[in-house]
């Protein structure tokens, strides 16, 4: 695999565009590598939204370049129909306040969520 900024960024940019919710993570959904990318599966799951997994430590490029893309220093890193919607605090708070399922509503996106 090349290295290659543009490559890089085409990749992220064609992931985030083929798939309405995508969380760049440190493994995958099945087995989070870290606290913070575990919270935030937590958290889309509790949501019941599916979503893309990209599991950064597999892919060096993506791991740097990510942070470069969205602007953002921390894994993980959840887009939202190809907008950056932020890290596992953010995802947090907006959770608890009942944003983040505001916007997956706002956005028209299927998920099996259910009070309670």
């Amino acid at each position: 695999m090349a290295s290659d900024t543009t490559t890089v960024n085409d990749t992220i940019a064609k992931t985030i565009a083929d798939n309405d919710v995508v969380l760049f993570m440190k493994g995958t959904k099945q087995f989070p590598q870290c606290g913070f990318s575990a919270t935030a599966v937590k958290i889309l799951e509790h949501l019941g939204v599916p979503f893309k997994d990209v599991n950064v430590l597999e892919d060096q490029g993506i791991r740097e370049g990510i942070k470069t893309f969205s602007n953002w220093p921390t894994i993980p890193q959840l887009y939202v129909k190809g907008e950056f919607v932020g890290g596992c605090d953010i995802m947090r708070e907006m959770y608890s306040a009942g944003e983040l399922h505001d916007l997956i509503c706002e956005k028209g996106i299927a998920h099996s969520h259910h009070h309670g």
